[in-house]
């Protein structure tokens, strides 16, 4: 999740010599027009920096998307995600065609859209983001609306004990038993690092599970349908831990995210 900056190639004939020192044992004074060209190309370099990260954030994102291998999800960048996905492609969700349902053991099921979810009130955090493969994104804020209260308005009944999660993707899934599942760090995220989700990042909406390795916080959530039981999600059938606390689990001792 950390950037690396490519090593620049520099041509023979480009170098410049280096300077013969000062008669008192001192570099070479630079001129007063080097001086000021070097603050104004670090002034245009401070300037450009967030313009070319989302440059390269977009770039890795839409390569992701039409990688079948997933390699380009080795790839680190500049904002410390990398991109993961279980399938080739992905579709895409407008405001005007994104759904989500709540379903299974409810006395009220619902189809939600997006204007909906923004309708109601928003809960924003600021928590370390932790994959299970090592990397970390500190202090990454996330804004949605907490899984409990649509919950709620679905009226779980008391036969229930877990959540299932289901994916447009198609083939990923998630699950969290009903405690877990009604933690107030548990979110249907809209938004992250204040912005809306965009599609790399699992938008138009992802679920978010602040103490959990991330591989919990499905992206691309099309379906909530409350269960019995826990059911094992995409990578528990893999091995991972169905239980995924952070610094508790899949023998990984990473500090807490909580």
């Amino acid at each position: 999740m950390n950037s690396e900056r490519p090593q620049s190639r520099e041509r023979p004939e480009a170098r410049e010599q280096p300077d013969e020192a000062a008669p008192d044992g001192r570099g070479r004074p630079i001129g007063r027009r080097v001086f000021l060209g070097t603050l104004g190309l670090g002034a245009l370099g401070v300037a450009a920096a967030p313009v070319l990260q989302r440059g390269l954030e977009s770039f890795l994102a839409g390569a992701s998307d039409k990688d079948p291998t997933g390699l380009t999800g080795l790839l680190p960048n500049g904002g410390g995600f990398r991109y993961y996905s279980v399938t080739s492609s992905v579709p895409r969700k407008s405001a005007g065609t994104y759904r989500l349902t709540v379903d299974g053991l409810v006395d009220r099921p619902r189809a939600y859209t997006l204007a909906d979810l923004r309708a109601l009130p928003q809960t924003r955090m600021v928590r370390d983001v932790q994959c299970v493969t090592g990397w970390r994104v500190p202090r990454t804020p996330f804004e949605g609306v907490r899984l409990s209260r649509l919950l709620d308005a679905a009226g779980v009944r008391a036969t229930a004990g877990a959540v299932r999660f289901t994916c447009f993707d198609g083939a990923y899934s998630e699950s969290l038993t009903l405690a877990q599942a009604r933690r107030a760090d548990v979110l249907v995220a809209l938004r992250m690092q204040d912005e809306d989700l965009g599609h790399a990042h699992g938008g138009p909406v992802r679920l978010y599970v602040a103490p959990m390795y991330f591989y919990k916080s499905a992206k691309w959530l099309s379906g909530i349908t409350v269960t019995e039981d826990v059911e094992p999600g995409y990578w528990e059938e893999r091995g991972y831990d169905i239980d995924a606390w952070v610094g508790r689990s899949n023998g990984r001792d990473d500090e807490p995210t909580n």
